[in-house]
């Protein structure tokens, strides 16, 4: 998370948000723990989702609860490739754009083609309840794919914290107007951003 975790943290207070819980799309090494456990969050009330099921494994022997494998967007049972970098974390279902010449670096190693779900299919078929009101997703230019597939839960949900795009970092993602003009039309606004020298960053949003 680039946004300093305490001004999240005052800003959710400030707007007399309380976190019952938190979906996480993206969930790498579940690295964010910390900072639910700062919301007043136990490791239960977190829900984890990563497309790379070694990571998932890796967590789950770790101990972690409550971390699925699945591979979001915005159409259920397609089969997409998956890209997995060399970092892991720059891992996509989106090719590279932009990512290549501003971290040259990166380089996506394989891939794996699975099947896609959305987020509404995905809180359908693990019967998770409403209390899941912070949504944080992290998933490389997919997040408004992730989006437009989770109409039928966003109205639970009172903060958002999301990867957002100002260059076309992955081809085809969206940008950073895109996600404020679909969110707006749930009646959320973008109150906080942190931006890179790349052109991707951070930002977060809250329901009016």
């Amino acid at each position: 998370m680039l946004i300093d975790k305490d001004e999240v943290i005052n800003i959710l207070k400030d707007n007399s948000i309380k976190v019952n819980g938190v979906f996480h799309l993206g969930a790498h090494e579940c690295e964010e723990m910390s900072f639910y456990n700062q919301l007043g969050l136990s490791a239960n009330d977190v829900v984890w989702v990563d497309a790379i099921e070694s990571k998932v494994t890796e967590m789950t022997k770790k101990g972690v609860p409550n971390v699925f494998n699945g591979i979001v967007t915005d159409k259920d049972d397609i089969d997409v490739t998956f890209n997995v970098s060399n970092n892991i974390q720059s891992s996509s279902v989106l090719e590279f754009g932009t990512h290549s010449t501003e971290h040259p670096w990166v380089v996506y190693t394989h891939k794996f083609t699975g099947k896609s779900t959305t987020v509404n299919t995905f809180f359908d078929k693990h019967n998770l309840e409403n209390k899941y009101n912070f949504w944080n997703f992290d998933i490389q230019g997919a997040e408004l794919m992730a989006l437009k597939g989770a109409g039928k839960y966003i109205p639970f949900v009172d903060a958002m914290y999301l990867e957002v795009n100002q260059r076309e970092l992955y081809k085809g993602c969206a940008l950073i107007g895109e996600i404020d003009s679909f969110l707006d039309g749930y009646g959320f606004k973008r109150v906080k951003t942190l931006m890179t020298q790349h052109g991707w960053g951070d930002a977060l949003y809250i329901k009016r």
